[in-house]
């Protein structure tokens, strides 16, 4: 069975370094494309329902939460980042000029450092333990989300993904040394890195609203919002909630129990239930908008590809 070596990465995430990979960005087509599962499943809208988890793991871990508070406009323009990073990282998947997406998301990262408050350590957003921990969470995403809801993964389908996940890791021109070889290490990865989650402020700010409801739009009267945001609140912490890893939902606070992991697991049989059904809608109302025009772009259907588990 595959171990996390902690005390490896203790000393790589503290030494801080930047690494990032300047050799010439390699010519010619992208290592992942349509025939390849991250392509299939990725831009599913119904990966969207992963999004507090892939979002909410990044920030449980110190280094990265700290990083979050001290650089970013997550308290003051949530949806705005959100939308900024999720492009940047979508076009480095399906764009027709991967790499140049993919250096443009690392380059952003280039002067992301500081100390964190429990022990006054340093940590670089390009430290490879760092950024490689930002980019697991994506292939946590795709393997959960697409298992989840969308149809169950055979285990070499799994670990496709995560080799695909090997090569998507390297269009960001960083180091791989804080990188798992096989899919049962990154198992073991993951789950040791669950263990390590703490309350940050940036995973705290960032899952308030399934803890306190969503807050009322300015224009909204607060007796229609009342009523009107009932039934979404509880899709938030019926559906959301149950997305998320039982570490998370601990140190942020969001109850759970038995009764509501039941009914969780119901809606997500019920989705992959009607997988049929997704897939005869349009692409561009399958897919999320750059993964779409990549799809026309490729003149290839997605809805007839990887339907059935191998």
């Amino acid at each position: 069975m595959a171990v996390f070596d902690a005390t490896q990465f203790d000393a790589g995430i503290r030494e801080a370094v930047p690494m990032p990979v300047d050799g010439e960005s390699p010519s010619g087509d992208s290592p992942l494309g349509p025939r390849t599962l991250v392509w299939k499943f990725y831009g599913d809208v119904r990966g969207t329902l992963g999004f507090q988890r892939v979002a909410g793991t990044e920030n449980c871990i110190e280094q990265l939460g700290k990083a979050v508070e001290d650089h970013s406009v997550v308290f003051t323009d949530t949806l705005g980042r959100a939308r900024r990073s999720a492009k940047a990282i979508m076009q480095t998947v399906y764009s027709d000029k991967p790499y140049e997406w993919g250096h443009r998301v690392r380059d952003f990262h280039r002067d992301i450092k500081g100390t964190i408050d429990s022990d006054g350590s340093r940590y670089h957003a390009l430290n490879p333990e760092l950024f490689y921990w930002g980019h697991a969470t994506f292939v946590d995403q795709v393997i959960y989300t697409t298992d989840t809801f969308i149809r169950r993964l055979s285990y070499a389908e799994k670990v496709q993904i995560f080799e695909e996940g090997k090569a998507w890791y390297r269009l960001y021109g960083v180091s791989n040394r804080g990188e798992p070889q096989t899919y049962e290490e990154f198992l073991a990865y993951w789950d040791a890195m669950l263990d390590r989650f703490v309350p940050t402020r940036s995973v705290r700010y960032g899952t308030g609203y399934l803890r306190q409801g969503l807050p009322r739009p300015r224009r909204i009267p607060q007796p229609v919002w009342t009523v009107a945001s009932a039934p979404l609140n509880a899709f938030l912490r019926h559906v959301v909630v149950g997305t998320l890893p039982p570490q998370m939902r601990a140190v942020c606070d969001l109850d759970w129990d038995d009764k509501r992991e039941k009914r969780f697991q119901r809606f997500a049989a019920g989705m992959r239930f009607l997988n049929p059904v997704f897939n005869r809608l349009p692409i561009g109302t399958l897919y999320v908008k750059w993964a779409a025009e990549a799809w026309q772009r490729a003149g290839v259907d997605p809805r007839r590809e990887f339907n059935r588990a191998k």
